[in-house]
C-alpha cells in the first residue's frame, strides 16, 4: 500500500461557481469515459493509489474516482491550464480522493512524485500518439521506477496490430497525426511491449474498445532487475 502521509496536497474548498468557470469540456472525454471505467474498475486496485499521465481537462480523473471511491487519485498534466480545469472539477464535485494536480514530464528522469511511491497503478489515455516516442518511452521507465511489484499500467487509445492499422480511420488519423509532427503516430501495439519488456512491464490483456481503440493493460513484474545493456534505449525521437 502506498504511503499517504506526504501526498500532494489536497485542495481547499473554494466558490465553486468561479471553479465553474475554470473547467474545459473535451467531447471525446465524454464519449469514452464509459467504456474505459467499466475496464478500469475491474483491472485496478479497489484501494491505493492512481497517477494518471496527462489528464487534460480532468474529466477521465472525476469519472474514475467516483467509480472507485477508495482509489485515491493523482492527476497529471503538464499544460497549466488543463491544471486549472482539473482543480476546478474537483472543487466542483467535491471529491476527497482526488489529489491536486501537478506538473510531469515522462521524459525526464524523475517527475518529483517519488516521494509518494510506489503507486499501486499508472493510467495514460490518449497520449503516446500525440508525443514523441521519447514519451512512450519515458512513461515505461517511469513505470518501473515507481510503480510497486504488480502494480497496474494501463494505457488507452488507437494501436496498430502486427504492423497494421485496425480500421481506415485509424490509418486516417496516423496520417494526419505524422503530418501535424512528424514525430507522433500511432503506435504498434507488439512495438511498445517490446519496448517494455526491459524495464519489467509485461503486457497481461488487451481489451477491444469502442471507435477502435484498444486498452492494453500491463503488469510490473514481481521480481525485475536493470541491465547495463538496457541503458541508453529510447534514443529513437
Amino acid at each position: 500500500m502506498s504511503n499517504y502521509i506526504r501526498l500532494p496536497r489536497s485542495i481547499a474548498v473554494r466558490d465553486r461557481s468561479c471553479a465553474a468557470t475554470a473547467q474545459q469540456i473535451s467531447p471525446s472525454a465524454a464519449r469514452n469515459r464509459g467504456p474505459i471505467r467499466e475496464v478500469l474498475t475491474r483491472v485496478l486496485p479497489t484501494r491505493g493509489l492512481a497517477l494518471e499521465i496527462g489528464s487534460g481537462t480532468g474529466e477521465h480523473a472525476i469519472c474514475f474516482a467516483k467509480a472507485l471511491p477508495s482509489l485515491v487519485w493523482l492527476p497529471s498534466d503538464p499544460d497549466l491550464d488543463s491544471r486549472a480545469s482539473i482543480e476546478a472539477r474537483i472543487v466542483t464535485e467535491q471529491l476527497t480522493n482526488v489529489l491536486a494536480p501537478v506538473a510531469i514530464d515522462v521524459r525526464r528522469e524523475t517527475w518529483d512524485v517519488e516521494d509518494y511511491t510506489p503507486f499501486d497503478a499508472i493510467i495514460s489515455l490518449n497520449m503516446i500518439h500525440i508525443a514523441p516516442w521519447s514519451a512512450a518511452v519515458g512513461l515505461l521507465a517511469g513505470a518501473e521506477r515507481l510503480l510497486r511489484p504488480e502494480g497496474v499500467l494501463f494505457l488507452y487509445g488507437p494501436f496498430m496490430w502486427r504492423g497494421l492499422h485496425t480500421a481506415a480511420s485509424n490509418a486516417a488519423f496516423d496520417a494526419d497525426l505524422k503530418r501535424r509532427d512528424k514525430r507522433w503516430g500511432v503506435r504498434d501495439v507488439d512495438e511498445v511491449v517490446s519496448e517494455a519488456a526491459p524495464y519489467g512491464i509485461e503486457l497481461r490483456e488487451i481489451v477491444k474498445m469502442p471507435a477502435n481503440n484498444l486498452s492494453l493493460i500491463f503488469v510490473k513484474k514481481l521480481t525485475h532487475h536493470s541491465s547495463m545493456a538496457d541503458m541508453g534505449r529510447g534514443a529513437r525521437s
